[in-house]
């Protein structure tokens, strides 16, 4: 049986599974290669950190589990081996402190990402790891070597074990645009599509409300909506109005429910308490106070203490005409119904639902069908929403899938 510095592993992408795949297998002693499609490695991982690097969250477990939705057991099982507070000790071993913000997220203290990926590409070059930029992955060779365009042809790589970190289908830009699904599918992979995650949506705004709304927050409300299982639910926070329709942290905590609606229906309705704290009954009251000459607009300003947006939304249902039936008002603004096309493409998402079905793996995350073949990070088939839940389980992810390949190369 061979030694662990002769074997060789490849890491397909150089995101934070592939970077974090590549550091444990290192670690182990293999020999390393990793190959990014794009010039650098972490594109995505810096565009995250100009919205101040949401690392990770605090939620205690198991309720930073339920995150996970229908996938909670097997990325739980990820995060027995590497949870958010094993990925603010890793930063720490960066000189990189984390804070808890207010909503629970947890940041680095600088909300930098650029200190943090160079240091760790620093690291992990100096640890032996060898870097290849511009090299597009494109499957394999007939005598299953990897088959590698970068911009003097088409290569092909011998490994022992292959991690691969290609990323979901959202910024495309930045590297990950899903074309690996029609090559795994072809070697008999079972893939998800692809779907928009944390994601804004289409509503049919009439041009006036467009024109004038646009990029108006909306805050608070309270979001109400049906899951799955048709049971209501709601949410308070914040969203914005934009051009084609909503978006915004609220409305991306509720996406995959509404996703799903639309999917199974072919309709979905959110409805917003535009009012939160106060009850129908005493907004009635307070909008039958007399106008003395005011608009109906200023008076929903002055007695409701709606601000143009929220006023704006309440026209847009009831029409005009609004302020000729204030129950209708009253009974709008506290239920105000939102009829949802679409969601939004995936190429403008925060990231994508989908991908290879986990069924597909064995709980090392290797391809039952491709065997010495493990998977890690988007590309996966789980989403959560945004609040560090995502990078902490690409994270974990490429840890099992290191993990998984030393295990399964030791056996060999």
């Amino acid at each position: 049986m061979s030694s662990p510095a002769e074997k060789h592993a490849v890491v397909i992408g150089g995101g934070p599974a592939g970077l974090f795949a590549a550091e444990r297998l290192r670690a182990a002693g293999l020999q390393v290669d990793l190959y990014e499609t794009k010039g650098s490695p972490g594109r995505k991982f810096l565009i995250a950190g100009k919205g101040g690097l949401n690392l990770t969250h605090s939620d205690p477990r198991p309720l930073f589990d339920t995150r996970y939705r229908e996938r909670q057991a097997q990325v739980g099982r990820w995060l027995d081996g590497f949870d958010a507070e094993a990925l603010r000790r890793w930063a720490q071993g960066f000189g990189v402190d984390t804070y808890v913000g207010s909503s629970g997220r947890v940041f680095p203290v600088d909300r930098k990402a650029a200190p943090l990926l160079r240091g760790w590409v620093r690291r992990l070059k100096e640890q032996g790891v060898r870097f290849h930029v511009q090299h597009h992955w494109l499957g394999w060779n007939g005598d299953g070597s990897l088959r590698l365009r970068n911009e003097d042809g088409e290569i092909g790589v011998h490994a022992d074990a292959t991690v691969l970190a290609l990323g979901g289908g959202s910024w495309p830009q930045l590297g990950s645009d899903g074309g690996w699904t029609t090559v795994l599918q072809q070697h008999g992979v079972a893939v998800a599509p692809l779907q928009s995650a944390n994601c804004g949506f289409d509503i049919d705004w009439s041009t006036h409300f467009q024109q004038r709304h646009a990029g108006a927050p909306l805050k608070p409300v309270i979001a109400h909506w049906s899951d799955l299982q048709g049971q209501p639910q709601q949410l308070q926070g914040e969203c914005v109005i934009s051009e084609y329709g909503i978006e915004g942290s609220l409305i991306y905590a509720l996406a995959a429910d509404l996703r799903e609606t639309l999917n199974r229906q072919g309709r979905a309705q959110l409805e917003l308490d535009l009012v939160p704290g106060r009850e129908e009954a005493r907004l009635l009251a307070d909008l039958g106070r007399p106008r003395k000459g005011r608009s109906f607009g200023e008076h929903l300003r002055r007695a409701a203490g709606l601000d143009a947006v929220k006023a704006g939304l309440l026209f847009e249902v009831l029409g005009k005409d609004a302020g000729n039936d204030l129950h209708a008002v009253a009974r709008t603004l506290k239920r105000l119904p939102l009829r949802l096309l679409r969601p939004r493409p995936m190429a403008e998402t925060i990231s994508t639902a989908g991908g290879v079905r986990l069924e597909a793996m064995d709980d090392g995350l290797m391809l039952t069908a491709l065997p010495g073949v493990f998977c890690a990070g988007e590309m996966l088939d789980w989403e959560a929403p945004t609040g560090g839940y995502l990078l902490t389980a690409c994270y974990a992810s490429g840890l099992r899938a290191a993990e998984g390949a030393i295990t399964w190369l030791a056996q060999r």
